[in-house]
This record gives C-alpha cells, structure tokens and sequence, in this order.
C-alpha cells in the first residue's frame, strides 16, 4: 500500500472514525483504525463489534493495500504534523507503516487488516432517505433520555417507528420520556419498528457532514443490524433485541393547568435551583400560581439544600387552571429545555403525583414526559 493525503483530511476522517475504536478490547485488532487504500480512496474503518464507522477521504493511490494501525498512537500522531502532504507506505512483511509528512518520518507497527471483523456490505437498495437536519434535531431532542443502565438494555436504545409518512423516535429511562415525530419526504415501503442503541444514534448526529442534505437509512432482513450512508459517511450498529414499553399510555392525555413560559428564563431558573438541589437528588419544587387579571402567572422555581442553601426564582407566564405544587428533578429539566428550540415552552401538569408534560410553543411533533419526585416537606 503506498498512498498520500492531506492531514487535515485524515486528521478529520480519524476524528470521525475514532470514536467506535473499542477502548479495551480481548482482540488488540479492536483498538486499532483500518486503512484500505481502493478505487482512488482512503477508507478509514473502526469497530467495537457493536458500532462501526466507516469514511472516505480524498487521496492519491499509487498502490492499493490494506492494514490497521493503532488508533490512539496514529491520531496522537497525525494531529501533531504540519498541514501538508502526508505519505504513508506499507510493508506488508513486517507490517510495518512509514508515515512521513514534512520533516516527519514515523514507523507504526501495524495488525494485519485481515484480522479486521468484516463490514457488512452495505444493502441500499430499499434504504430510507432521511433529512439530515432533521435527523440531527430528533437525534438531539431524544437520545438524552434513554438509559445509561444496562440491567435493562432495551431502555439503553431509541425506539424508531416508520410509519408510510411519519417517522418516530423514543427514548425513555423509566423516569422521563421523550418522543420526537418528524413527516418523511419519501414514505417507507413497508412499517419499520426497531431499537437502536442511543449511542449509535448520538455518534452519528455527531458524525453527519454540515454539508450533507440527505442520508439513506437500512435494515438488511435477518441481519439484527441498521446502516445509515451519506455520501463520504457509513456508520453501521448492531440493533437491541426485546420488546420496547408501551410509551403512548404513559402521555397525558390531558391536563389542569398549563404553563407558558419563556423557554429561557425557565431554562436559568432550572440551571440555578440544580446548584442548591445537587445534595437533594436534584429535587425542585415548583409552585404554580395563574395570578389575576392585573398581574401575570408565576412559576417559583425553588431548591433547599442543608448544608448549601436555598434559592428561589420567580418566573413569570402565561397560566391557566388551578394553583399547583409539583416536585422535578431539576436535572432533567435543565436536559429538556436545553434540547427545546423555540421561544417559549409550555409545561402541563394535573397534579403533585402525576406527570408532567413539556412541548415547544408553535412546534408540533415533539414531547417529554417527566415523572414527578415525592414534595418536600
């Protein structure tokens, strides 16, 4: 393999494809980035046998070839040298790669790409096209609230339901919920209902190019797997086996008092009510009053903490139905407010036991449900 780039190409494909290199790993192969130099392209692969990332950047190929270098000692390395031109040659007995670049000259000790796990071929035929942007805000507004617990994996992943025209994604822990819709340009051949790990959904909103429109979503039958392609772009994730919860009888169906508020303003008061709230389980008490004809609605948002303090923020809204006391982990509200794009949100509750509801002002299709936590005394 004798092939150059450009490093700010590479050191950009490595920052892309690093992230699904396993960080411990029984097979060394594991913690190591595959380069394949073909058809006038550098591939550049990594794998934790859960999540795989491929890209393709850009070079000149005067011998094709293949090998896998140490992950964390090439990116270390190419984000150091100079931005030029970066040759790499491989010798295929010793499996050894010289890098040079400038007035750099390196030897890599390299695993032989054979040992690599195969990539699945990539079925695209009946994939889905999806808009990135509006892949990226569902990817952003939902994972958050998945699981980081894996006592139950099912609720470590997102939800995905295709549906003719209407694509659905939900993610929930078992103390929050939340579910973004969005309209799909092409309509899906046939109903598609499937758990993605929530990882693999955060890398690949991290991972999509700005300049990408559209990508093309897969689930080649019997193969427990879901590919999304873009143009230079492949990430690839093994899918969670189980059955997810019924999350539509959980939703509210409706409510006593409704709240509009500056999202914000609501968002501070949260952010300030966690400093005092950290040594309570993150607990917030909000107190909402609808006011009267001459003065506005207000939410108090207020935390106590023995060994801190107390705080207490008023802010004011637009409120109708009754006088209620709830209690939130303040925490999760800091999380879905930051996630909220629009101006103002609206929060719905009936009462200190149930759930709360919060959906953005003027957009349609996204929800979070928010379990409430025991009022203080």
């Amino acid at each position: 393999m004798k092939v150059s780039c450009l490093q700010e190409n590479l050191a950009r494909g490595l920052s892309i494809v690093s992230r699904a290199v396993a960080p411990r790993s029984t097979l060394p192969v594991l913690g190591n980035v595959l380069l394949a130099a073909e058809d006038g392209q550098l591939r550049l692969s990594a794998t934790n046998l859960e999540l795989g990332i491929t890209c393709w950047i850009g070079a000149k190929i005067k011998e094709e070839g293949s090998t896998t270098v140490p992950a964390r000692t090439f990116v270390d390395l190419v984000n150091t040298l100079p931005n030029d031109q970066v040759d790499m040659d491989l010798t295929v007995r010793t499996q050894t790669l010289n890098v040079r670049c400038g007035a750099f000259n390196n030897d890599i000790k390299c695993i032989d790409a054979q040992e690599f796990p195969p990539l699945p071929p990539s079925d695209l035929d009946d994939g889905l096209t999806l808009n990135v942007e509006d892949l990226r805000e569902m990817i952003h507004q939902v994972t958050f609230a998945a699981s980081s617990d894996d006592a139950r994996p099912v609720l470590t992943g997102v939800l995905v339901d295709v549906n003719g025209g209407e694509m659905t994604f939900a993610a929930a822990d078992g103390f929050r919920l939340s579910v973004r819709s969005a309209h799909l340009s092409t309509p899906s051949a046939g109903p598609i209902r499937a758990i993605i790990p929530a990882r693999a959904l955060s890398e690949l909103g991290r991972v999509i190019a700005d300049g990408e429109e559209t990508l093309t979503m897969s689930m080649p039958p019997n193969r427990g797997q879901v590919i999304f392609r873009a143009k230079n772009l492949e990430v690839v994730s093994q899918l969670i086996e189980g059955t997810f919860p019924d999350y539509e009888g959980i939703i509210p169906t409706s409510y006593t008092t409704r709240s509009v508020l500056s999202t914000g303003s609501f968002l501070k008061a949260c952010r300030a009510a966690d400093i005092f709230a950290r040594e309570a389980a993150h607990s917030a008490r909000l107190r909402i009053n609808p006011g009267s004809e001459l003065e506005p609605g207000t939410v108090e948002v207020s935390a106590t903490a023995a060994e801190t303090g107390s705080n207490e923020t008023i802010v004011d809204g637009t409120i109708e139905g009754e006088t209620i006391e709830i209690a939130f982990n303040v925490r999760f509200l800091v999380e879905v407010l930051n996630v909220v794009s629009t101006p103002n949100v609206a929060l719905e509750t009936t009462g200190s036991t149930s759930p709360g509801v919060i959906r953005p002002v003027g957009s349609e299709g996204f929800l979070h449900v928010i379990m409430p936590m025991q009022l203080g005394r």
